[in-house]
């Protein structure tokens, strides 16, 4: 098989295409010949070195869509030729084959095309934990999702809308505040160029919020606090501008008692039972017509470096998939 491997943290030029043999199955794995592999900013807080490889050389990526070649000892929900994706497990997507614990591995409905899957199912089940499990989104509620235009914030505008919710998107360009109006953001805002609190402010009639999704991180953390009435909850999901860092907690308790978690999505998914249900609401949310998937943009597999300097330049809109 070939895949994209780093020997030591840094830059995207760290990413290698080199082959490898395809390991043998232990019991209770199943080998996936990929049709299309989902890049994520997750992945690139690995190579860079923000978050710790287990191991060295390294894989990369945890997302993927194809067909299942074989399975090991023990699994039987899965079979050869299944249409399978998955968004967790051991890294290692970013290849032609990876082999992968069939718990962490879900059906897909025919519905679903496997770029369509490997664009959003990492994503879909980062909305859905986000505003169906940590904050059961009602309909009527005001709502801030910064970063509406990327991978996640485009699909949780969307779902957002779905369920009744006005929604306040902040974007980093002009560009992507167009698109965030398409996707149905009842407002928008520049947070380069505007003041978030503020136009917030105007748009509720000075009233704040009492949610606010946050997967940028330094740049516009305090900016989420800000925007919080009392005992409101802030979020934080991501640093796509960099952890956040050096918070004094007594600002929760002066600006009203606020509430922030930092929450990852295994946590969410970690048994078989937990996963199918996330993935099962997201895919009705998908089949409801509720969510449109924006087409992905594509790379080919030897690319990879080019995906991430990309993505880390805010170059890009919607989600990133590489093709074997």
């Amino acid at each position: 098989m070939s895949r994209i491997e780093i020997e030591a943290t840094g830059g995207p030029d760290q990413m290698k295409l080199v082959e490898r043999d395809i390991p043998a199955l232990a019991p209770g794995q199943i080998l996936v010949r990929h049709d299309a592999i989902g890049v994520n900013f997750i992945d690139v807080y690995f190579r860079s070195g923000l978050y710790p490889v287990p191991q060295w050389p390294s894989g990369l990526g945890r997302e993927a869509a194809g067909i299942v070649q074989s399975v090991g000892e023990g699994v039987s929900h899965i079979k050869a030729g299944d249409r399978v994706a998955y968004c967790s497990g051991a890294m290692g997507s970013y290849a032609t084959h990876h082999v992968i614990d069939a718990k962490v591995a879900v059906l897909l409905p025919t519905s679903i095309s496997s770029k369509d899957a490997a664009a959003s199912l990492l994503k879909g089940l980062t909305v859905q934990y986000l505003i169906r499990q940590i904050y059961p989104v009602k309909a009527g509620e005001t709502v801030l999702f910064h970063a509406a235009a990327g991978g996640v914030g485009s699909l949780a505008v969307q779902w957002l809308k779905a369920l009744g919710a006005k929604v306040i998107g902040t974007v980093g360009s002009e560009e992507k505040a167009e698109l965030a109006k398409s996707l149905g953001c009842d407002c928008v805002i520049n947070y380069r160029t505007e003041s978030v609190p503020e136009r917030v402010l105007e748009f509720t009639g000075g009233e704040k919020l009492p949610v606010v999704f946050d997967g940028v991180g330094k740049d516009t953390f305090m900016d989420g606090l800000e925007c919080l009435r009392p005992r409101g909850l802030l979020i934080s999901y991501g640093n796509a501008s960099g952890p956040v860092e050096g918070v004094n907690l007594g600002i929760l308790g002066a600006k009203g008692s606020l509430m922030v978690t930092r929450p990852t999505l295994y946590d969410f998914i970690s048994t078989p039972e937990d996963l199918a249900a996330a993935s099962g609401d997201f895919f009705e949310a998908l089949a409801s017509g509720g969510i449109k998937i924006t087409p992905p943009a594509e790379y080919a597999l030897a690319d990879a470096a080019k995906a991430h300097a990309d993505l880390e330049a805010r170059k890009t809109t919607g989600s990133l998939i590489l093709i074997p």
